[in-house]
């Protein structure tokens, strides 16, 4: 019998997942009991086996980008996969989708028809959408190849009739520039952007290049683009589009902006709601599939249909009076559920329950659970009940881990429980093998098992207990740990600390031999031209010198004392420093804040109406303030979190926290605009809740501050928002619980010393996008409690940046492309005497903008006015001052060029390029400079800090840039610069760290030795990164700075699962390199100074104070006095054989083993 058409099995006899029955054409099939990742596997095996396409429809985003993974997994790459994703805005938005998913669902529509065998994958809400029809993608279509004649000029209409942007740089799909002979062009749907490059006007080459680093990569004989919308923009369309709005809409058009724009030729934001305007007829995605599909519904799908549809009438519901953005019917955009419903049931179908075996003609799989196999670390058998599973089970296993990194970490955790799983490819490999016990990397998370016994898959979830990370479409976040860790890059020339040495000169990593072993060495140089070289394995000895500018650092002359005495110096300093600050945070630890109650239901609902997914950073933010909220000691923490990166919520929750308590809260903010618009975002969030909200700000009538200040000292207000007015002497609160600083760095010195007394009476909370350095230090040493907000929202795209001199082409084209896709520009030119000048210049340059004025010297009303215009789109470009750095949200704003960048510092320059990216589209920024020779050399090297910053997350990366250029004078107060110049900030940072922890624990800190650094190691044996294993020697310079700064064999093994995903399996070198700095870690709790050892023959050297236990050493040089032998206190010498690299490493563990007092 033909599976294709197999009737409905007898409902008694479960089937195998790898061959799932299929229903008859017409007919609807249910399938039951696919447990864990046996689901997967059937639909793989479904759409392997069928003859025509598959259309698997998921209820959400989410689901389809996992099954997308796991079909090609089960499938082996073999299986044809589309996806149509959905816009990833909400119902009549006012957000255009991203460019990346216009471009994959164009690549879609065109190739459906052509689509004969694989799967579509699709929520259920784009399987409602209507798109345009058939003969718009197919007809829109143009194609370039080599050898063709072209009209540069026609061929650029042409472009930007198919909807395509022109820029400077290409960097995403819809983008082309035309640079002389060049034309480059990221076609929708490619993977890659391609330069046509031209003779006359022949296509003479066709070539992809990478858009990061803009190099050509290789030759193609011909290119097909296809259109970069969704719907025509010609002159026909617009036409098409007014007359449908004029019959759909009543009343005067020209009072929307929507039909303004369009009529303008410009294409608005949320264009996509009126896609139907554009076509006499749309379509949707059932037209452009063959009539013999054979579609798969997911759980859910029906309940998720009918929600999206109420949420689309809601939302329809809320829009339908607005006449600047009039809404078309629900049913004009989408499918309504009868007419989905009626095009599904004519279909071959099959759905999904993956549990309820009781439903009619039900189809069950003979699949079952598992039992919990997991690793338990603490147990004293971790794997017993894998053990047991793997004993019962008669059948094959696989294991899969989510990377080869993970693999390898799993296999280490498997080897040491005696299982040895043997490494296969993928699925088919698996089948193909005949190993009992395997293991792959596969993006699966619950496993499955055959209910015959014959197979089982058990995931790295199962076993560790840890969830698969996922992968997104944008950047992986980013570990706010690694931020710190990687502050590490050494340009050749830069000023470099030797903890033991002094300041030198780093000169490059060098490969020397010694004692026939080759390794690598950092080459330093001292005062006198005299050179130090240093093995990577003694990295740690090494950090970054920041202290005055790296021409004027001081060098040291080695071979001197002069080092010791400058570096006991600044311990003593330190030391001081340390016991004043101690001071302050002791009387604020011991006195007794107020507690608050975190765990309320009423928290729970506010923290349930936020509308965002909280990102994994700004979750553990929240949890570490709120724990600090209901600790007894006043909270003292510090938010760090780029612009826009949330970290007002975490504000608004703790603020919540202590209004509902029945404690007042001041939020303390920069400027008079951001109290406001603070004011109106926290009146919205908590618009359901008694609490009562008020903003002090010169934004109010005399009368009306004087109204809220009684109301304040009488506790009728919950919270209060303003400037430093707040500050004030006549401000008085009856019962003042939690005060907010947004921006601290911007208060002055007065305003900060005030603070600095309410920090032992009240809790604390400081948000900063750039922390300065005085409260980056104090983060670092534990005095302040510092979260790291370092993940970017989703959709949150990096702002690309410009550094140059003004070119009225450059700004012209940057203001045209932003006004083009419905956004707006600010221009920032910090010089009020000549703004109206510059405004009047930018007009002639670009008559098609709308242009207003802001400045702090304006009138506040007037000043108030302008923004107000600007936020709700009344213009489209803001000429303005710095007033905007701690300004009101403008999500459209997404261009800001900044005029003579290099007068602005680090830290602004940072928030003002915040100030543009809060939405999907990807931003500009511009910034503006003289020729660089008539600049400073301090200037030059912000701006190219600020251009090499361009990663989400940078903000706090900048703070130690900062701090290099300016020098680190006011980190705590002018007398401590001297020693900060002398030996470094990164060492005096460390000294500082050191003596707060010596204080704190009641000891005196070591002023001889303040740095005591670990064992240094030479097992004669090669130790280091190859460069055909990682090429870059910068790459290579900060992984072994990495490596030598792991804390904890934790953090080891992270990070060799990193270099084994990043750069392939370790080469022996790096795995000794691992080994050794694994022993290092384990030697320096037992104040072990040195370890030397050769082929037969080593020692290990102690410090005055070692943690050893000195009754096993004692024993092991009676019992064996041939092999171990005491040479004074200090050393402890070996001999044994010794003769390889893997003996030498073992010998040398299992003696500290055998020597440290956990042992006995």
């Amino acid at each position: 019998m033909n599976r294709n058409t197999a009737p409905a099995p007898a409902p008694d006899k479960p089937f195998d997942p790898r061959h799932p029955p299929l229903p008859e054409a017409g007919a609807c099939l249910r399938w039951g009991r696919l447990f864990g990742d046996s689901l997967a596997l059937a639909l793989a095996a479904a759409a392997r086996d069928y003859a025509g396409p598959v259309v698997l429809v998921t209820p959400d985003m989410p689901q389809l980008e996992q099954l997308q993974g796991q079909l090609g997994w089960f499938s082996g790459g073999d299986l044809e996969r589309l996806s149509f994703p959905d816009w990833e805005t909400l119902p009549y938005d006012a957000f255009s989708p991203h460019q990346d998913i216009i471009s994959q669902r164009i690549e879609t529509l065109y190739r459906l028809p052509d689509f004969h065998q694989g799967v579509l994958i699709l929520p259920v809400s784009t399987l409602m959408q209507r798109v345009a029809p058939l003969s718009y993608i197919q007809g829109r279509g143009l194609s370039v190849k080599v050898g063709e004649r072209l009209d540069v000029e026609a061929m650029r209409a042409r472009f930007e009739q198919a909807g395509y942007t022109c820029v400077a740089q290409v960097m995403e799909h819809g983008e082309f520039a035309v640079r002389g002979s060049l034309l480059d062009i990221y076609p929708m749907g490619s993977e890659l952007p391609y330069r046509l490059d031209l003779f006359d006007d022949e296509v003479e080459s066709i070539r992809t290049f990478d858009p990061d680093s803009q190099r050509s990569i290789e030759k193609v004989e011909a290119i097909h683009l296809l259109p970069a919308r969704e719907f025509p923009f010609d002159p026909d369309a617009v036409s098409r589009f007014r007359q449908a709005w004029r019959a759909r809409f009543e009343g005067d058009p020209q009072r929307s902006a929507v039909y303004r724009d369009v009529s303008q030729g410009i294409s608005p934001n949320g264009i996509e709601y009126y896609l139907p305007l554009f076509f006499e007829q749309t379509a949707s995605l059932l037209d452009y599939l063959p009539a013999d599909c054979l579609f798969l519904q997911l759980p859910g799908c029906d309940a998720a249909a009918q929600d999206f549809w109420q949420q689309l009438e809601a939302r329809h519901d809320q829009y339908r009076h607005d006449l600047e953005r009039p809404v078309l019917a629900p049913d004009q955009l989408y499918l309504g559920l009868d007419e989905l419903e009626r095009h599904l049931a004519a279909s071959r179908r099959v759905e999904i329950l993956r549990f309820d075996e009781g439903a009619a003609e039900i189809v069950n799989f003979a699949t079952c659970g598992l039992p919990d196999v997991s690793l338990k670390p603490r147990a004293t058998q971790p794997a017993e009940q894998l053990m047991q599973f793997l004993d019962q089970h008669p059948g094959r296993v696989l294991i899969t881990a989510e990377s080869a990194g993970r693999r390898e970490h799993l296999l280490d955790s498997l080897r040491d429980n005696g299982l040895r799983p043997t490494p296969v490819e993928g699925w088919q490999a698996f089948l193909d093998s005949d190993a009992r016990l395997a293991i792959a990397v596969a993006p699966l998370e619950q496993g499955l098992r055959l209910e015959d016994g014959t197979l089982a898959l058990l995931t790295e979830t199962q076993l560790l207990g840890r969830r698969a990370s996922q992968i997104s479409r944008r950047k992986p976040a980013r570990d706010p740990e690694a931020i710190i860790r990687d502050l590490t890059d050494l340009a050749v020339g830069a000023p470099v600390v030797h903890e033991e040495l002094g300041v030198g000169r780093y000169l490059g990593l060098q490969k020397l031999t010694a004692g026939g072993l080759e390794n690598e060495f950092l080459t330093l140089e001292y005062a006198g031209g005299d050179k130090l070289y240093v093995p990577v394995n003694s990295l740690h000895l090494i950090s970054r010198y920041t202290g005055s500018s790296p021409e004027t650092a001081p060098l040291h002359k080695l071979g001197t004392d002069h080092w010791a005495k400058a570096k006991r110096k600044a311990a003593e300093k330190a030391r001081d420093v340390a016991a004043e600050l101690l001071d302050i945070y002791a009387r604020r630890a011991a006195r007794q804040g107020h507690s608050f109650d975190i765990h309320s239901d009423e928290y729970r609902q506010f923290a349930a109406a936020f509308p965002f997914e909280e990102t994994p950073d700004q979750e553990q933010a929240i949890e570490a303030v709120l724990a600090d909220m209901a600790a007894p000691q006043p909270m003292d923490r510090v938010v760090c979190g780029d612009v826009g990166f949330g970290k007002t919520e975490v504000a608004m929750r703790a603020a919540f926290v202590a209004a509902t308590s029945g404690q007042q809260v001041a939020l303390l903010v920069p400027t008079t605009l951001l109290a406001q618009q603070h004011y109106e975002n926290f009146r919205d969030r908590m618009a359901d809740w008694p609490i009562r909200i008020e903003a002090l700000s010169r934004f109010r009538s005399g009368k009306q501050q004087e109204t809220i200040l009684q109301q304040l000292s009488d506790g009728k207000v919950d919270i209060v928002i303003g400037t430093h007015k707040l500050l004030q002497e006549n401000v008085k609160f009856k019962q003042l619980g939690l005060v907010i600083v947004d921006e601290e760095h911007r208060f002055g010195v007065r305003q900060k010393e005030r603070l600095k007394a309410l920090r032992a009476e009240v809790d604390m909370l400081t948000l900063t996008a750039t922390p300065i350095p005085r409260t980056l230090n104090m983060s670092l040493s534990g005095l302040r409690d510092l979260s790291i907000i370092a993940t970017p929202p989703a959709q949150r795209l990096a702002v690309k940046t410009f550094v140059g001199e003004w070119n009225d082409q450059t700004i012209r084209e940057a203001c045209l492309r932003e006004i083009k896709r419905g956004g707006q520009v600010y221009f920032l030119h910090n010089q009020v005497e000549t703004i109206d000048k510059v405004a009047r210049e930018l007009a002639e340059l670009v008559p098609e903008a709308g242009i207003a004025i802001g400045h702090g010297q304006m009138r506040e009303r007037e000043l108030e006015q302008v923004m107000l215009d600007f936020y709700h789109r009344r213009f489209n470009l803001l000429v303005c001052t710095t007033i905007i750095e701690s300004g009101i949200d403008v999500p459209t704003a997404n261009t800001i060029i900044i005029n003579r960048a290099d007068k602005l510092g680090l830290a602004q320059l940072h928030q003002l390029r915040g100030r543009v990216g809060r939405s999907h589209h990807r931003a500009y920024a511009y910034l503006v400079t003289p020729p660089a020779r008539a600049m400073t050399a301090d200037a030059v090297k912000r701006l190219e800090a600020i251009a090499s910053l361009e990663e989400l997350g940078a903000g706090f990366s900048l703070s130690t840039h900062d701090l290099e250029i300016r020098g680190a004078g006011e980190l705590l107060g002018d007398e401590q610069s001297g020693q900060i110049q002398e030996i470094g900030f990164s060492l005096y940072t460390e000294l500082l760290e050191r003596a707060v922890a010596s204080l704190k624990a009641g000891k005196e800190p070591q002023l001889e030795r303040p740095l005591e650094h670990g064992a240094e190691i030479d097992l004669r044996i090669p130790a280091l990164i190859p460069d055909d294993y990682v090429p870059d020697v910068h790459g290579r310079l900060i992984l072994y700075k990495r490596i030598a700064n792991c804390r904890s064999e934790d953090e080891l093994r992270e990070l060799q699962v990193e270099l084994i995903d990043r750069f392939g399996l370790l080469p022996p070198q790096v795995k000794n390199l691992f080994a050794i700095t694994r022993l290092k870690l384990r030697a320096l709790p037992l104040g072990i100074r040195k370890i030397d050892a050769g082929e037969t023959a080593g020692r290990f050297e102690f410090t005055e104070q070692p943690q050893v236990d000195a009754a096993r050493i004692v024993q092991l040089v009676q019992t064996a006095p041939a092999n171990y032998r005491l040479d004074g206190v200090e050393k402890l010498r070996f001999t044994l054989d010794m003769p390889d690299a893997e003996t030498r490493l073992e010998t040398v563990a299992r003696l500290l083993n055998e020597i440290s007092p956990e042992a006995a």
